[in-house]
């Protein structure tokens, strides 16, 4: 294989290599409670005031959110100036599911179940989703010396015990169901050779209760789900390159419906349902305060702007994740997931004199500030060509501690991703930042994924309060498929139910008013839909 590094970071991976011997013996201490209050204080960037704005219109009014989450928030209607002829439905349904990755998905499968007739609409393919992009795993405690409860204690303390309880309870209590559930659709999770299921640790858990499917697990997730959904195509339509653009109250104030855009025509359309479900995932698109991020393509937070412009409660719309292992080189793939898999099989991150800085199974949060830290404040970090600065994640630790063949067996993908540039990650270390990697905030929910506005639910990333101020590893799959059964259950249960009134687009010009009233003066219209990289500069 030709060699991915130049010279310069070859010598700052001799002395990881040198070091690595002693380091093997040796783990860096975990931080006080303290300690990881300060350094989260000082360089975690959802602390930095001057990322985020209080916001000035809406049911969050004063409010912090980054400025380019609230530039959307206080942006103008696609609608404003459009004429759309309400009564002339382009497709009437029981349950409307805006978004198609997994929790859309498993939303449409439930729903399905209730006997709704669903429709599924997204701005690009079936699949094209975060659920495709996580790798780690999924959690659930169903192992004998593990608990639900243990997992609860694990995901409040890990968001720093602001998690909404109710939503955290019914997280871990749904968890092994889900488990058994995926594997019955037929999803391959990694098992020993007596067919017990492989678990391993992640950040900030207690017990070893990370499920995967090798590195791909979210593509092995989404995969299955997919395969779902398409198994029945007369009660399950689904409609691509469509995002929804306005959701649809009617006169009586009940969520009915959504304009899409047709993303080839140029068209609008027109969706009449009884209950609309959003997942439309995360905003890592938008690049807050500059960062790389790990998330496809159309991750630009349509589904909070959607809602938050009829009123729906928010919460937490200041807390973001900064995934603490992000590629930073090649430049080709930098911000690139390197799944936490890897720290959670014993490889240390550690400074470009080969030296630990910072215990490698420390919450996501605490473990991306350290590293943000050591880079910036102790200057101990590693320049690549392009002017980019990481630190070493030691990979092929993993295979001297569990023995030749590990890598390849575990990390199949992460193995073949460095590959195409030159680099080794079973002979040499990966160069990593914290990335931009999920929203921690969003849309306020129920446990039964209902929102504030009646028969709106939601689901996955679009939520607010479960992981509180940060997410454990394994969580965002959980969740997806956790919340995206239960809304998709709520939904369809309550369709059989809802009586439409009419169709104005009345909350558009009252949000048009509310704008002019507040004095912003603004040239953005939301959603953004998609990432305008000529335009930012990116």
């Amino acid at each position: 294989m030709e060699d991915g590094y130049t010279p310069a970071l070859r010598e700052s991976i001799e002395r990881v290599e040198a070091t690595r011997p002693a380091r093997l013996q040796e783990t860096w201490p975990m931080m006080t409670p303290a300690e990881k209050q300060e350094v989260l204080r000082k360089y975690h960037p959802d602390y930095k005031p001057e990322g985020m704005r209080e916001l000035r219109v809406g049911p969050a009014k004063g409010m912090r959110t980054p400025h380019e989450l609230a530039d959307l928030l206080e942006g103008h209607s696609l609608l404003r100036t459009a004429s759309l002829d309400l009564e002339n439905v382009d497709y009437d349904t029981d349950v409307l599911i805006i978004g198609a990755g997994g929790a859309g998905s498993a939303a449409a499968i439930m729903a399905r179940q209730e006997g709704a007739r669903v429709l599924m609409v997204t701005k690009l393919r079936h699949g094209d989703a975060n659920t495709m992009m996580a790798q780690g795993g999924i959690q659930a405690a169903d192992k004998p010396v593990d608990s639900p409860v243990r997992h609860y204690l694990d995901v409040m303390g890990g968001g720093h015990f602001t998690n909404d309880p109710d939503l955290v309870e019914a997280l871990v209590r749904d968890a092994p169901e889900v488990i058994a559930w995926l594997e019955s659709l037929g999803c391959m999770f990694d098992k020993e050779p007596d067919g017990t299921l492989v678990t391993i640790h992640g950040g900030g858990t207690s017990r070893k209760r990370m499920h995967s499917a090798r590195d791909y697990s979210g593509a092995e997730i989404m995969r299955t789900l997919r395969d779902e959904v398409r198994s029945y195509p007369e009660d399950i339509t689904v409609v691509e390159f469509a995002p929804a653009i306005e959701l649809i109250m009617d006169d009586q104030g009940q969520a009915a419906g959504a304009v899409l855009l047709n993303l080839e025509t140029g068209e609008h359309l027109v969706v009449r349902a009884k209950t609309t479900i959003i997942a439309t995932g995360g905003s890592g698109r938008l690049h807050y305060q500059g960062f790389a991020t790990t998330n496809h393509y159309g991750a630009t937070g349509d589904g909070v702007v959607l809602a938050y412009r009829v009123g729906a409660r928010a919460a937490f719309l200041d807390t973001m994740q900064y995934h603490p292992t992000g590629a930073a080189y090649p430049t080709q793939i930098v911000g690139l997931l390197v799944t936490e898999k890897v720290r959670g099989l014993g490889a240390q991150v550690c400074n470009v004199d080969g030296k630990q800085f910072v215990y490698p199974r420390e919450t996501r949060d605490v473990e991306a500030s350290a590293i943000i830290r050591e880079c910036v404040e102790a200057g101990n970090g590693v320049t690549t060509p392009s002017g980019f600065v990481g630190v070493w994640l030691d990979s092929p630790m993993i295979d001297l501690i569990h023995g030749p063949g590990t890598i390849e067996k575990e990390l199949p993908a992460m193995v073949r991703q460095f590959a195409r540039f030159g680099v080794d990650i079973i002979r040499d270390p990966m160069l990593i930042y914290p990335t931009l990697h999920y929203q921690n905030g969003g849309v306020a929910l129920l446990p039964d994924g209902a929102t504030s506005i009646p028969n709106l639910y939601g689901a996955g990333e679009i939520s607010g309060g479960v992981h509180g101020r940060n997410r454990l590893m394994g969580n965002s799959l959980l969740e997806v498929t956790v919340y995206g059964r239960r809304a998709g259950r709520a939904a369809g249960q309550r369709a059989r139910e809802v009586k439409l009134g009419k169709l104005p687009l009345a909350h558009v010009d009252a949000w048009e008013r509310e704008l002019a009233a507040s004095g912003i003066e603004t040239e953005v219209e939301s959603p953004l839909v998609l990432p305008d990289y000529a335009r930012r500069g990116r």
